[in-house]
């Protein structure tokens, strides 16, 4: 029997990002007693994952307390896929075999820096299996997952009527600003689609969307802050599709298979983050504004744009957006 430590502390895309790992480590290592590692504030994000055995949480300044518990557990091997000083720190006390994944940032630094590309040309996902490759574990290729508990999922009847036909997702936040699509085009484009919208994101992007509905002609439901995660994932579900930035729920829309619109700002594909649908990549639309000097400037992003003028995304064409969503929907 192995008992196996996945590590990802942080964010809602990476965390659901790990799930084709869960899934395939439980399946083919014979016996795995299967345990994860995530920072508390994300432990909605995996814990009604049928593939774990236990979840352990990071508190804010616990790592020592959290060393010791760990070491209890005695674990057999650990798989990290973070790969930070937390996670190093973790590992050097725990003293137990281990492995880790390309995270690549010597090749990110290149392209931000000096948009030299010599990033590998694989998804992260994929990259992240190179940690199991010590256990012999592969890829399915079943893509990814997602976990709603039955009492989180959000029931639709509660919407309001012009919603009950169906709707389009579009998510309006992101952690950055820079890969924030601005309210004025997010309000442009809504009004050139054809089906209702539910604005989704957190309490912070309440405010954003109450500026969208302000500049915009058609009726729309904020759904922004009024629901927990696991119900925003929920009214993902339902959607008929996704618009969406370069976030967290954009990932948890890849998990339902659902068709993906995604708007691309100082952030770029070719770090491997993309909508992952293997089998149905068809589903997945990207729109970006191509040949920027100043793209991509941050692998993560800021709360402005350095350069002063959003190129990356005021100039992707909100036309070409609706024009290919509405086109998909008649189809």
């Amino acid at each position: 029997m192995k008992k196996i430590l996945v590590i990802r502390l942080s964010s809602i895309g990476d965390i659901v990002l790990t799930s084709p790992v869960l899934r395939c480590l439980k399946e083919q290592v014979s016996d795995c007693k299967l345990h994860f590692l995530v920072k508390k504030k994300f432990y909605p994000v995996v814990r009604a994952n049928p593939h774990l055995d236990h979840i352990h949480t990071l508190e804010e300044n616990g790592l020592k307390p959290l060393s010791r518990e760990l070491k209890e557990e005695k674990f057999d091997f650990i798989v990290d896929l973070h790969k930070n000083l937390r996670s190093t720190y973790l590992k050097q006390k725990l003293k137990v075999a281990a492995s880790g994944f390309p995270k690549c940032n010597y090749e990110k630094w290149l392209l931000t820096r000096f948009k030299i590309n010599r990033m590998p040309g694989l998804h992260v996902v994929d990259r992240y299996f190179k940690a199991l490759q010590p256990l012999n574990v592969t890829n399915d290729g079943k893509g990814l997952e997602y976990f709603i508990p039955k009492e989180e999922e959000a029931d639709l009847s509660n919407l309001p009527g012009f919603l009950k036909d169906g709707y389009i997702g579009f998510v309006i936040g992101a952690r950055h600003n820079t890969k924030i699509f601005p309210p004025e085009k997010v309000a442009e484009l809504i009004d050139r689609l054809e089906e209702p919208i539910i604005l989704l994101g957190g309490k912070e992007d309440h405010e954003r969307a109450g500026q969208i509905m302000k500049m915009s002609n058609k009726q729309i439901f904020n759904a922004c802050g009024k629901f927990s995660l696991n119900q925003s994932a929920s009214l993902v579900k339902q959607a008929r599709q996704i618009i969406t930035n370069d976030t967290g729920l954009m990932h948890i829309a890849a998990a339902f298979g659902k068709k993906i619109v995604s708007l691309w700002g100082n952030t770029v594909p070719e770090f491997g983050m993309y909508p992952y649908l293997p089998g149905q990549e068809e589903r997945s639309m990207i729109f970006e504004v191509k040949g920027l000097r100043c793209r991509p400037c941050s692998k993560l992003g800021y709360d402005r744009c350095p350069k002063g003028h959003f190129k990356c995304m005021r100039e992707i064409d909100t036309n070409q957006i609706a024009n290919a969503i509405n086109n998909k929907s008649n189809a």
